[in-house]
């Protein structure tokens, strides 16, 4: 089991799960997820790295956030946290809501991140994901960040069934353990909660248009890997590929939206090997 700590920084402090030793390997969850998202990912690389998985400010445990939600700020907490923890290199793995602060994280500060792995998940406006946006966004894009706090009034008294929704869909219908969807449900009951999450989505405009600005003077220089499942796919690779030095990139079958949960086997086998490409003596 993970130890878990709690780490100023950036104006917040972040829950933090903490195991094995080696080289770090940090780990950026989406929504409706916490750090627990990666529990069989961290139970397997804890042997062999230093695992650090925080919940991202204002999620799960984390201490609330009047703002901030924004990728360029989510990548400083995540470097902060390193820098905090000691951190000089590391190799960062985003999914969701945590690929876009893992992607600006390395694009910034290609001496900080070692490898980085992102899935599930778009880049902004970057070309690409023409196919996979044919049909609008997913529908909860706009409802999450529809103002004047709709989203919070109609989930209010029922996040449960709401985030029960994701983790069905996500896993393409088999679901998650009982324990962790119960521990999801309860990093986002309340209206509190809630707002704090759709936050994420309300900055996705100003998240855009960091990536856009970002890719508009720099390259992705350190190696990648763009994993995708149902229903990204390759998307975030097509859009990746004309901005990236070192591309590698697979779609997991028969695997849903939460990868870590639903098909953490095939996960690490891609892993494993991608990660072991890293220098054994980094910190």
């Amino acid at each position: 089991m993970p130890a878990l700590r709690r780490v100023p920084v950036n104006g917040v402090e972040l829950n933090v799960a903490l195991a094995g030793s080696g080289p770090a390997v940090l780990l950026l969850h989406g929504f409706p997820h916490t750090w627990e998202l990666w529990t069989d990912v961290i139970a397997d690389l804890s042997g062999h790295y230093r695992v650090i998985a925080p919940d991202l400010r204002g999620f799960g445990a984390s201490s609330p956030a009047a703002a901030g939600y924004d990728a360029g700020t989510l990548a400083e907490d995540a470097a902060a946290l390193l820098t905090a923890l000691g951190v000089t290199s590391a190799a960062v793995v985003g999914i969701d809501a945590g690929t876009a602060p893992a992607f600006l994280l390395a694009l910034r500060r290609p001496g900080l991140v070692r490898r980085l792995v992102v899935m599930e998940s778009l880049l902004g406006g970057l070309p690409g994901a023409e196919d996979f946006l044919a049909d609008g966004p997913p529908w909860w894009f706009g409802f999450h960040s529809a103002a004047g706090g709709l989203a919070e009034t109609v989930v209010e008294g029922h996040e449960a069934a709401y985030v029960d929704w994701f983790l069905r869909t996500g896993t393409l219908g088999d679901g998650v353990r009982p324990a962790l969807r119960d521990a999801f449900v309860r990093a986002y009951t309340g209206r509190e909660a809630l707002s704090r999450a759709f936050s994420y989505y309300r900055a996705l405009p100003e998240s855009a248009a960091q990536i856009e600005q970002a890719v508009a003077t720099a390259r992705l220089t350190v190696p990648t890997m763009a994993l995708g499942a149902r229903p990204v796919g390759r998307a975030l690779e097509r859009q990746l590929r004309p901005v990236t030095d070192d591309l590698t990139g697979h779609v997991i079958e028969d695997c849903g939206h939460i990868v870590p949960l639903h098909r953490p086997r095939a996960l690490l086998a891609l892993l494993r090997p991608f990660l072991a490409g890293e220098d054994a003596k980094a910190t």
